[in-house]
């Protein structure tokens, strides 16, 4: 380093003495200049990080990556673009997630890009509130062609399900329907539920309820229809599609976990498949609620935990909306006198319909039990 310094001391000194050091120095000192032009202070902004740290709610790190791809010095197109979002009906903060998932689209025209698409929702009988649900729960839908994905697969789906109707529900159900190749995953999914012998309103009532199920690469759908199969379920019967969506939507790693929560409360293998085969539903719940709702009916209100294998839709129900409120009253019932174990068992009195309840169990007893009302309503707002 010692002997570089002197060797370039040596040259500038002999450039001194040249009639053409003038010229050197301006020449060094111009393209110095030039590179302290190019070098920004080390925490200063490009205008676009700003814009979407100020405008779009990204933090500096998510700044700082998007600005990679999206470009812009001044305000006016992404101004315009967070307007047409406000326009439509979405806060801030939907607007903020809608642009964190898809930064580009603030460079896009909402005018040409934007507005035809949600215009092609509202045209099909979709409201504007809908309308705005499917933007902010689906981004990428904005990002889809009209012409060449969005459409087709409206009518391809309207064509399946014979109604526009049915078609609006689905999409209402789960808004990501429109965005994925019919080709490679709805129409072969279909396909294989046919060759299973599974019957089209069944089929057609799967794609109605649980969209999603059909948005599941070709190979892994078949693989799960065969599990179902295996297990014994029934192609005939609703159960059979309903098992199909719920083994699709976990990994087995997931599905074991749960299988190990039912053993712990004492279920067998025999018991656990069984209870999937009435009510696949009861493997779809977390570990947690599981847990939850199993500690609530064994531990607190006494019953056997096989009687709850053999209902396992109670497994289903909300606990803090449903089965904590319903056995309040149950229980009040009980220590007066006004119903016994044998008249009506805590199973039915859970499974039955809301108006079922009050008619036959809250207000037959409201002289005897005026509590009862406040009571139930005081739980139901607890769980609000």
């Amino acid at each position: 380093m010692f002997k570089f310094t002197c060797k370039a001391f040596d040259y500038v000194h002999r450039a001194s003495q040249s009639p053409n050091h003038n010229f050197c120095f301006l020449q060094i000192q111009a393209f110095s200049s030039s590179l302290k032009s190019t070098q920004k202070p080390p925490n200063q902004h490009s205008f676009a990080v700003t814009y979407l740290i100020n405008s779009c709610g990204f933090s500096p790190e998510k700044a700082h990556s998007a600005s990679k791809y999206v470009k812009f010095e001044t305000p006016e197109k992404p101004d315009s673009v967070l307007a047409f979002f406000r326009s439509h009906g979405l806060t801030q903060t939907q607007i903020s997630n809608v642009i964190r998932t898809h930064p580009r689209l603030l460079l896009c025209d909402p005018e040409k890009t934007l507005l035809p698409k949600l215009e092609f929702l509202k045209s099909k009988g979709i409201s504007s509130a809908d309308v705005t649900k499917i933007v902010y729960a689906s981004p990428h839908f904005l990002k889809r062609s009209l012409e060449k994905i969005i459409i087709p697969s409206f009518n391809l789906f309207s064509n399946l399900l014979q109604s526009e109707e049915k078609t609006l529900a689905a999409i209402k159900s789960y808004s990501g329907l429109l965005l994925f190749d019919r080709q490679t995953h709805v129409i072969p999914n279909i396909e294989t539920l046919r060759e299973a012998g599974v019957p089209n309103a069944n089929i057609m009532f799967l794609l109605t309820n649980q969209p999603r199920a059909f948005m599941t690469g070709s190979d892994r759908f078949r693989q799960v229809v065969k599990e179902v199969e295996t297990m014994g379920f029934n192609p005939l019967r609703i159960n059979f599609v309903t098992a199909v969506h719920a083994l699709r939507a976990m990994a087995k790693s997931t599905w074991e976990k749960k299988v190990d929560v039912y053993r712990k409360w004492g279920w067998t293998e025999d018991e656990i498949l069984v209870a999937f085969k009435k009510h696949p539903w009861c493997m779809t719940a977390s570990e947690d609620k599981i847990n939850g709702v199993m500690d609530f009916l064994v531990n607190k209100m006494g019953l056997e935990s096989s009687l709850v294998a053999r209902r396992p839709k109670l497994i289903s129900l909300s606990l803090e909306k449903r089965t904590v409120p319903r056995c309040a009253v149950y229980q009040v019932l009980l220590s007066k006198g006004l119903i016994s174990s044998n008249a009506i068992s805590l199973m039915t009195l859970l499974m039955t319909s809301e108006k079922l309840f009050l008619e036959k169990l809250v207000n037959r007893h409201k002289e005897e039990a005026p509590e009862l009302l406040q009571l139930y309503k005081g739980k139901l707002d607890l769980s609000s």
